[in-house]
């Protein structure tokens, strides 16, 4: 084989690797959240609102990003968040979510310390991302037992997400899990990643919520 015809064999070789990469698109079948403008939020919970409690130990807030060659897996560590159930009935209810960006740890460490930086989220300058539910109705995608909308407010930027959630209600406990994918320039990160691997837009996120009845203080 000559010389020119090997690197002819490489490359192609190469260009099935990447084209691979493209199909390995973690948010691909995901519910596609569309992001619009932020709505009202009641100012108070109702007064017959039972508290709930997120729990740090069983609660996972986890995300997966993906370029061209590859995906990358992500957490946040450290998150507070209420549920305040009335009735026991969730579309009732109302559930509020803080998370500290600072907390965020990636697949590997230069890419959680890129992650953290002014090409993505700038966790020193947005320190924070809060979700606060507007609505929670009935029923939901790909099964899902109902359907959650709130204002979103990351990296300076705040906006109305729908997605579906599978709510869990008992005496002690409320549990909640979504999976779906955001467009990360719906917030302001748009860096593009390097001109030959470049990042996708979507992002998967995946919450996996217990939540413990708050003690009462009386």
């Amino acid at each position: 084989m000559t010389r020119i015809n090997k690197m002819g064999v490489i490359a192609g070789v190469a260009l099935l690797f990447v084209v691979a990469g493209c199909d390995d698109d973690p948010a691909k079948g995901a519910t596609k959240v569309e992001a619009t403008a932020a709505q009202p939020v009641k100012a108070e919970p109702a007064k017959e609102a039972v508290k709930y409690v997120f729990s740090q130990d069983g609660s996972k807030t986890e995300f997966v990003g993906a370029k061209v060659t590859m995906k990358h897996e992500g957490s946040f560590g450290a998150f507070d968040g209420t549920i305040q159930l009335v009735d026991g009935d969730p579309l009732k209810s109302s559930v509020s979510v803080e998370i500290a960006m600072d907390s965020l740890k990636a697949d590997s460490d230069k890419l959680t310390g890129h992650l953290k930086s002014k090409d993505f989220f700038e966790v020193d300058k947005y320190p924070k991302a809060k979700f606060t539910s507007t609505a929670i109705k009935a029923g939901g995608e790909k099964g899902a037992t109902h359907t959650v909308t709130g204002n979103l407010e990351m990296h300076g930027v705040t906006k109305s997400i729908t997605f579906p959630a599978t709510i869990g209600v008992a005496d002690e406990s409320v549990t909640v899990r979504a999976e779906f994918a955001i467009n990360r320039k719906d917030f302001g990160v748009v860096y593009p990643g390097m001109p030959d691997d470049l990042i996708k837009d979507d992002i998967l996120i995946r919450l996996d919520i217990a939540s413990k009845k708050a003690a009462d203080p009386s």
